[in-house]
């Protein structure tokens, strides 16, 4: 693979992900090397890639529901159904895809008291036929996986892909699933108005100080500081630090979602921790009450054919069930943060009628108006 980084950037960006962005100093002395040093390279990395640091919100623990979408898009409906899909002000991830369906992948934090609800609006879309097909996985939380080394070659300064290494590695992996991989007893509300407002920001930018969090909100950097470390930490309200950054050249590289099926929770297991120190994993999450799991992945298009071919040794295996996936087009790709706007006292507020009204007009207006064009 064509040189990106050295070996010392990627243990920087390794350490970013296990020790977190907020103390150069300290991750700096743990690699050997001055502090300086490391924010030099952390600020050549920006400049040079793309990079992002943020933290990862656990959304069971303010009473969210991870939901993962896949519309396939009725033909000439392509943009309408991804305006379709913004309509529900609880997305946090919104993608054109394509691939095995040509359409849309949306990722949203339902509460939990109107799962039933968002079922109706996609249902919704469906009946106005702007979508072919809908498919919703209620997910766990997201498992952030950040840069590791393990697959870096210190001599060339290249990614090496060691497929049957990694086969090899599977069946002996333990069983052993991070709590974000599991299925979760309740959603419970755990945080305040202050915590949700915090955390939005620090899904921005994991690094940004206390005293400009403070200006920001209007509130005392000691509030600030109090909810962080008693509040978002001590009630599991941060699941981790994501370190995003691409390790491969964009111009020859894909992302991808994948749906793997699995014949068991065992099988599952092995196979979700061994992806976890694999540089073309982003993020995880298991498929609720199912044997499934759901990975973001960037490869390169050169290893996409291996990649596939390793799926397919893992099925006759009877490692692997199944499995699904789309091209995620980087170029017409929205995020936004927590829906902050929507929570107040204790709870959050879902407007369902709204959604659903709103959803109405939009397809009238541009299937009118198309119309009309045509």
């Amino acid at each position: 693979m064509k040189k990106r980084f050295d070996l010392l950037d990627v243990k920087i960006l390794e350490g970013l992900g296990i020790h977190g962005p907020r103390n150069i100093t300290s991750l700096a002395r743990k690699l050997g090397v001055p502090a300086e040093t490391v924010r030099k390279r952390i600020k050549r990395i920006h400049s040079t890639s793309f990079f992002r640091t943020h933290v990862n919100i656990y959304h069971t623990n303010l009473g969210l529901k991870k939901a993962l979408v896949f519309a396939e898009a009725i033909p000439g409906y392509e943009d309408l159904l991804f305006e379709s899909l913004k309509i529900n002000d609880f997305w946090i991830y919104l993608s054109r895809c394509y691939g095995m369906n040509e359409g849309c992948v949306g990722i949203y934090t339902i509460p939990r008291d109107n799962c039933t609800n968002f079922k109706q609006f996609l249902s919704e879309i469906e009946r106005l036929e702007v979508t072919r097909r809908i498919d919703l996985y209620w997910s766990t939380c997201f498992q952030s996986v950040n840069l590791k080394c393990n697959w870096f070659d210190s001599a060339s300064e290249s990614w090496n892909f060691l497929w049957d290494k990694w086969i090899e590695e599977i069946p002996t992996r333990t069983t052993r699933l991070r709590y974000t991989l599991v299925d979760p007893l309740d959603f419970i509300v755990k945080g305040d108005k202050i915590d949700v407002l915090i955390l939005k920001e620090l899904e921005k930018d994991a690094t940004v100080p206390f005293t400009k969090l403070a200006k920001i909100l209007g509130i005392s950097p000691q509030l600030i500081r109090y909810h962080f470390y008693e509040h978002l930490k001590k009630r599991g309200l941060i699941e981790d630090f994501q370190i995003v950054v691409f390790p491969f050249d964009r111009a020859i590289s894909d992302m991808f979602y994948f749906i793997f099926k699995f014949g068991n929770g065992e099988k599952l297991a092995r196979f979700a921790v061994s992806l976890m120190d694999k540089p073309f994993v982003y993020t995880l999450g298991k498929i609720l009450e199912d044997n499934a799991l759901m990975a973001n992945l960037y490869i390169p298009k050169a290893e996409f054919r291996n990649f596939i071919d390793v799926l397919s040794r893992l099925i006759k295996a009877g490692l692997l069930q199944s499995y699904f996936y789309v091209i995620q087009d980087l170029n017409k790709t929205l995020r936004q943060t927590i829906s902050y706007e929507y929570f107040g006292d204790g709870s959050w507020i879902y407007e369902h009628e709204k959604h659903i009204k709103s959803l109405q007009d939009l397809v009238k207006h541009r299937k009118l108006e198309q119309s009309i064009l045509v």
